[in-house]
């Protein structure tokens, strides 16, 4: 995909995603939208692919929807059915990453606003440059906001309170803060952005394949477990599927030897 408003590069059995409109300062047009929706709906026949690391290309990670373009819909008869199928698409993406077997780190640097905002939320883990700063910022331009998964996403990440501040004011919150809620999992100097985004990567191929693709897998579904029974029935089975794999044999035999595990994802 290397030329394109997206590339991806391959790292082993980790893959680098780079929103690559520099010039746009990474904005999300509709094309963008599409080529993220299609890379991430991929993803589940693509086993190959452990983990992926989304960034962005030039000054920051992205300044949100790209306004003027059909992201938003022209005035005219159909209008509210033409945005809500490109509110759909936006979503989509969103859905998309949270489907995904392969966890998804994002590396923040510069500005994260509305859209932007969204895709970082959307990943497994966030790790934010000393410069980082994040914002909704699609109640800046008239509308809610809670989009693109935001307002289910940042109350489980920060809390109602921190969430209802950020999604009502549209404020940015800079690395530091961003770090002290838990919406990010550390901050680097912006030079150590990547290296620390492939040291958490390397450190996730540690895992079986399929132990790690169902430890993503449970997360999304205790999140919302309605009680403590419901979210260890579903761990028991989760090991109980695990136990019965190759992979779990070879991972016994490599700890008690203290050498490193060949998986196979048997």
């Amino acid at each position: 995909m290397s030329g394109t408003v997206l590339t991806v590069e391959s790292e082993g059995a980790i893959e680098i995603v780079t929103l690559n409109r520099p010039d746009q300062l990474n904005a999300v047009s509709p094309e963008l939208a599409q080529a993220l929706l299609d890379y991430f709906s991929g993803l589940p026949a693509r086993l190959e692919t452990r983990v992926v690391i989304l960034r962005g290309a030039g000054r920051m990670f992205c300044a949100g929807a790209e306004l003027g373009s059909d992201a938003f819909a022209n005035e005219g008869p159909g209008r509210n059915q033409r945005q809500l199928a490109m509110q759909r698409l936006y979503s989509g993406i969103v859905r998309a990453m949270r489907a995904c077997p392969q966890p998804v780190i994002a590396l923040l640097h510069g500005a994260a606003c509305g859209a932007g905002f969204s895709l970082a939320l959307a990943a497994d883990v966030r790790i934010a440059a000393e410069d980082a700063r994040l914002n909704a910022a699609y109640l800046r331009v008239g509308l809610g906001g809670c989009d693109m998964g935001s307002g289910y996403l940042l109350p489980r990440l920060v809390g109602l309170s921190v969430a209802s501040e950020l999604l009502m004011t549209g404020n940015f919150i800079a690395a530091p803060r961003a770090l002290a809620t838990g919406l990010v999992s550390s901050v680097v100097a912006g030079e150590a952005l990547m290296e620390a985004g492939l040291a958490m990567a390397r450190d996730m191929l540690r895992a079986s394949p399929m132990g790690l693709r169902m430890t993503k897998e449970t997360l999304n579904l205790t999140v919302d477990a309605p009680g403590i029974d419901a979210a260890l029935t579903l761990e028991d089975r989760q090991q109980c599927m695990l136990i019965a794999t190759a992979d779990h044999e070879t991972a016994v035999e490599a700890f008690r030897n203290r050498a490193a595990p060949e998986y196979r994802d048997l």
